[in-house]
């Protein structure tokens, strides 16, 4: 299992808005906060044509991809059809403040 990281404080998350972070991998991911300040994160690439979800409009648990408008779960990393496809999720929660994040994803990329 994965070791918890703190990535960023809650407050530097906009709220129904996204921060981007990239990891040593070089992997991006968009960390996204809902207005009941629930944080997910999600590998910041739309599994359509990558584009980058971190700059789409969130609305409630989703996200529009900025691209082609493809609609995207933030908590499963799954399209809502009749798109289909699926982009990483990764393990987040938020203790004191801080949102601590697991750098093994939660789950694999479908498609």
């Amino acid at each position: 299992m994965s070791q918890w990281i703190e990535i960023v404080a809650l407050e530097n998350i906009p709220v129904l808005g996204s921060r981007v972070v990239s990891v040593d991998s070089g992997t991006d991911i968009a960390l996204f906060r809902s207005t009941d300040d629930a944080v997910f994160a999600i590998r910041d690439a739309c599994p359509h044509k990558q584009g980058p979800l971190s700059q789409g409009i969130m609305h409630g648990t989703s996200v529009t991809c900025p691209l082609h408008n493809w609609k995207i779960d933030l908590a499963s990393g799954s399209a809502f059809a009749p798109d289909e496809g699926c982009t990483n999720v990764f393990p987040v929660k938020v203790e004191q403040g801080k949102v601590l994040l697991q750098l093994e994803p939660a789950t694999e990329k479908v498609a």
